[in-house]
């Protein structure tokens, strides 16, 4: 559905080396800081800026290649873009309508219904949840088949951030050979969404692992410097000095469970994950 080989984008301080694979019928999720490179990949993915070199691919088509059918089958969120805050949802259902040629303007206003949006009031007098959930819709409006969502849950409460992604597994669950990209660096709001994650830190993709196993294999282990000093360490893929010992991050659970009964590990969520693999030493 869309593959991007060896991508690279350099500016001023910051370079951008990345290579990942979203497969048909997945969730794919990017997740890092704020400033990792997660918006320019977006970007470089849809062709809004120039790329150094590599290869984007979507539909297996070069992006340079796309036609103006194939751009219909492609939904959008983009952080600080849309819409006029001048227009209503009467009106951008109205442009929609001339844009593409899959959008049900019923279907459309009848969802915005459901997820009380006002109709006829300019979208500059949203809250920032309602603004969420309208671009949303708006992306699943033309019955994409591919979804490119940058950030679509920023600013929101938890509350708001849930109904957004309800309404993303809601339309998998209706249409099962799309496919999503989605960053965020709320990472856990990706742990139940997403079938794989890919981890980017200052431009570089330093991790790549299926959600399932993210959360059945890594955890983290608290062990005291003793232990530290004489364990096996061949699994332990980051290490984090504490004052009272060590934090450390592995990818085979089951190997210190059996190995290391007395010692403590907590299952390790994804955004434990992006706090270890940025900040830790290697072992």
């Amino acid at each position: 559905m869309l593959e991007v080989t060896n991508l690279k984008k350099n500016y001023d301080g910051f370079s951008l080396a990345c290579t990942l694979k979203v497969e048909s019928g997945c969730i794919t999720g990017l997740v890092g800081r704020n400033g990792s490179g997660k918006s320019t990949t977006f970007k470089s993915v849809l062709g809004l800026i120039s790329k150094d070199s590599g290869e984007i691919k979507i539909f297996g088509k070069d992006i340079v290649n796309l036609t103006a059918e194939d751009k219909q089958k492609i939904g959008v969120i983009l952080s600080n873009s849309g819409f006029s805050g001048y227009l209503n949802i009467r009106s951008i259902s109205n442009i929609l309508e001339a844009e593409y040629e899959a959008f049900d303007k019923k279907e459309f206003l009848n969802l915005c219904k459901h997820f009380e949006l006002p109709i006829k009031k300019q979208i500059k007098e949203f809250s920032t949840g309602m603004k969420a959930k309208l671009n949303v819709l708006i992306a699943l409006s033309h019955k994409a088949e591919l979804l490119i969502l940058d950030e679509p849950t920023s600013g929101l409460d938890v509350i708001a951030r849930e109904e957004v992604l309800d309404m993303l597994r809601d339309y998998m669950e209706k249409n099962e050979k799309c496919s999503i990209l989605i960053s965020s660096h709320i990472a856990s709001d990706l742990e139940k969404l997403c079938d794989q994650i890919y981890m980017i830190h200052n431009g570089n993709i330093i991790l790549q692992e299926d959600t399932d196993v993210l959360l059945d294999s890594y955890a983290l282990l608290k062990i005291t410097k003793e232990v530290y000093e004489k364990m096996d360490k061949q699994y332990l893929l980051k290490v984090k000095k504490e004052s009272w010992g060590y934090s450390c991050l592995t990818n085979q659970k089951q190997f210190y469970l059996d190995n290391y009964p007395d010692i403590a590990i907590e299952k390790g969520g994804i955004d434990d994950l992006i706090s270890m693999m940025n900040g830790g030493e290697s072992a």
